[in-house]
């Protein structure tokens, strides 16, 4: 896998000079916390198996056997022009797609290596294809990419907590292995117009235990570098890093993986939570890859109140559909993407542009803010009887998708807003009331 090492070195050398430039300056985010919503596409040569993106490594599958799947990764159906549509009709506002996953496959014409969909019997380049159409129907593009690589022998895979089982035998190069991810770093950034981001992943892969409660590796992944050439060569690039960890330098927001920031239910996101744009991912299904028998698909309502809770938090929801191998998006999650984009043509506006309200998500449900006046509270549970919060200054307040009259009053001990529900009347997904303050 290391055939492509000369013309590494000679693209190395060629921007070495970026490193030792001022790349203080900080890109613009506010159009990613405007956002809110998001489409995650986990999408590779994996989704032949059907079994989830992580095949290679659990079942296990060794390199040389796993390499033969370059023959039959051949998504004849992938429309690019569909997926985007798919994504807007969802009120999705940018996608991000896997450029490549830890199974080293790149999606991309890279000169880097012959692990490529160039390679296939598809041979065309799938992110040229999507980055013409995103850029065509205004919808932001991040490329997701592994730091870490169960193919190559470069990879420091001797210390890899993931990977042992795929036939490697030869020494590792990490230097060569850094400089072969930054000539493809170069390649996506140079190639396909302007990039909205690069999400990493992969860095705990190198981490001492599953705890991963320091910045402790085995491996220097010399982020000031890699950072720092995103940056140089696209300064409105975001930067992210699934990491699990509080941000590093250079970092422009910060990843939740299956959680609401903050909460942590799948033990992936105990991170403290930092003042960065956040977002957190999540599934439709309980796969990100391609899995034939997963059939666990989330209701659109349970998918809503995801969304809304995570806004709560003024975050965004990175929601992942992981395409057949065709490249056809399941319908299942069509459906359920189609319904969330019903409902956000109706009430999108409590949810795009917005911050994290009076409070974060309680059991109730959660709020929102927009502008400095206007708040939404999102009464998701339908058991709710009162809801009591602390509003100084509240001028108004109303039902937004209920055709009844609110009952509140200012509870005169207390100083808190206290709203009074009736439950017979409460919407079934989401009874949303408007709060002006003065």
């Amino acid at each position: 896998m290391k055939s492509k090492c000369i013309v590494v070195l000679a693209l190395s050398l060629a921007y070495t000079g970026i490193f030792s430039q001022n790349t203080n300056q900080k890109p613009d985010t506010g159009w990613l916390e405007d956002a809110r919503f998001g489409m995650f596409v986990h999408f590779g040569p994996y989704s032949v198996l059907g079994a989830g993106e992580w095949v290679m490594n659990s079942r296990p599958v060794k390199g040389n056997d796993y390499v033969r799947l370059q023959d039959f990764f051949n998504p004849v159906d992938f429309d690019a022009k569909e997926w985007v549509k798919i994504a807007k009709e969802a009120g999705m506002k940018y996608i991000t797609f896997t450029s490549r996953h830890h199974d080293g496959f790149s999606n991309w014409d890279t000169k880097q290596s012959d692990w490529n969909i160039m390679n296939t019997p598809y041979k065309k380049d799938l992110i040229k294809q999507l980055a013409d159409e995103c850029h065509k129907e205004g919808v932001k593009l991040i490329f997701y990419y592994s730091l870490l690589d169960w193919m190559r022998t470069d990879y420091q895979y001797e210390t890899g907590r993931t990977g042992q089982r795929a036939g490697r035998t030869e020494k590792s190069d990490w230097n060569a292995y850094l400089n072969f991810m930054k000539a493809q770093l170069t390649e996506l950034l140079t190639s396909y117009g302007p990039i909205a981001g690069i999400w990493f992943d992969g860095h705990w892969d190198q981490t001492e235990d599953e705890n991963r409660t320091d910045h402790t590796t085995h491996v220097d992944w010399n982020y000031p570098e890699i950072y720092g050439l995103i940056h140089k060569l696209q300064p409105a690039c975001l930067v992210a890093n699934n990491h699990h960890l509080p941000p590093f330098p250079g970092e422009d927001y910060q990843i939740f993986e299956r959680d609401v920031p903050g909460e942590n239910g799948a033990g992936f996101s105990g991170q403290e939570v930092s003042r960065l744009p956040l977002e957190t991912c999540q599934t439709i299904n309980d796969s990100w890859g391609f899995n034939i028998t997963d059939n666990k698909y989330k209701p659109a309502k349970e998918l809503l109140h995801l969304l809304i809770r995570t806004a709560g938090t003024g975050a965004n929801l990175l929601l992942n559909a992981g395409p057949m191998p065709n490249g056809k998006i399941q319908p299942e999650c069509i459906e359920r993407m189609k319904q969330m984009g019903d409902w956000l043509k109706k009430y999108g506006y409590t949810i795009y542009e917005t911050r994290q309200g009076f409070v974060k998500p309680q059991e109730w449900g959660a709020t929102t803010k927009k502008g400095e006046k206007t708040y939404y509270l999102h009464v998701l549970n339908k058991e709710t009887n009162v809801i009591a919060l602390n509003i100084p200054g509240i001028k108004s307040a109303k039902w937004i998708n209920i055709n009844e009259n609110l009952t509140w009053k200012i509870d005169k001990e207390t100083g808190y807003v206290l709203f009074i529900l009736d439950k017979n009347t409460l919407d079934g997904v989401d009874s949303i009331i408007e709060v002006q303050i003065k």
